[in-house]
């Protein structure tokens, strides 16, 4: 009867960690294949985006997703004849979900980092932009140092939650509890900032100028930019295994540039031409 006992007791043992082992093999492989046959062969890639990033990806009244990372990853998978699937996801969780296999891409103003670069391959960049603060004129809020005491709201898992932690003399030790608010979506802290539950929100300068300027009020909001906070890059992130896929991408963004589609992209989305596509390289 012992003899039975022991023998289940390390079958218990031992399923889990079996199990455990096998989801290890597949996130491994995932992580490290180039997959590249796989998609042509199905002829489709899955692009994980927050469907509330305007004017990257973000969802119209209608439901219809729209934005300028949309029409610019179909325009480059179109030339290999190959349909973009966009996934919703928890934008906090997007390198584990990269990880995991669950998507193919993240494509999603996703700005290149150091610490990104450890997780993931990149792109060739492809926009420029920075953070900025965006705050209430009514506030009368002057800069950086305006928010001494102040509520400060950034998204979980952004580019401003990351610079926040990295400087925080520039603005996280001035503010109040020296701790931001964080929201899943820029749509949830605009609605504290309008409510004045928060007196400004870190975030990308190419969301705060794209949705100021569609506000009724345009002049209620201020947007500050600051020389400290700094200059960064846009661009396509991809497991590292994924060697076939980056070339392809960049090659994609590349002939786009030259049949003069890119420029028509960035025109109609920010009303001007970049002018940036960074060199085909990390």
């Amino acid at each position: 009867m012992k003899k039975i006992k022991a023998i289940w007791l390390l079958l218990l043992l031992l399923v889990p960690a079996v199990l455990l082992a096998g989801c290890e093999s597949v996130t491994t492989r995932a992580n490290t294949q180039d997959t590249w046959s796989r998609i042509e062969r199905r002829k489709k890639v899955v692009i994980g985006l927050d469907d509330s990033f305007v004017p990257m990806g973000f969802r119209e009244k209608s439901g219809k997703l729209v934005g300028y990372d949309v029409d610019l990853a179909r325009a480059v998978f179109k030339q290999y004849g190959i349909k973009v699937d966009f996934q919703t996801i928890d934008w906090s969780m997007k390198e584990t979900e990269l990880k995991n296999g669950t998507i193919d891409l993240l494509w999603n103003g996703y700005s290149m980092n150091p610490s990104r670069k450890k997780k993931v391959a990149f792109s060739r960049p492809y926009l420029e932009n920075r953070q900025v603060l965006v705050t209430k004129k009514s506030s009368h809020i002057d800069g950086l140092n305006g928010m001494a005491g102040k509520s400060l709201g950034v998204q979980n898992g952004s580019t401003g939650a990351a610079v926040l932690d990295a400087k925080p003399k520039l603005l996280k030790d001035k503010i109040k509890n020296k701790s931001a608010v964080l929201y899943d979506t820029f749509p949830d802290a605009f609605i504290d900032l309008n409510a004045n539950r928060i007196q400004g929100i870190l975030m990308d300068q190419v969301y705060a100028d794209y949705y100021v300027d569609h506000q009724k009020d345009k002049n209620a909001y201020k947007v500050y930019e600051s020389k400290q906070l700094p200059v960064e890059y846009f661009g396509v992130g991809m497991r590292k295994g994924d060697k076939t896929l980056q070339k392809k991408i960049n090659q994609g963004l590349g002939r786009l540039q030259k049949d003069g589609q890119l420029r028509k992209i960035n025109e109609k989305w920010f009303g001007r031409d970049s002018n940036f596509l960074g060199p085909d390289s990390e």
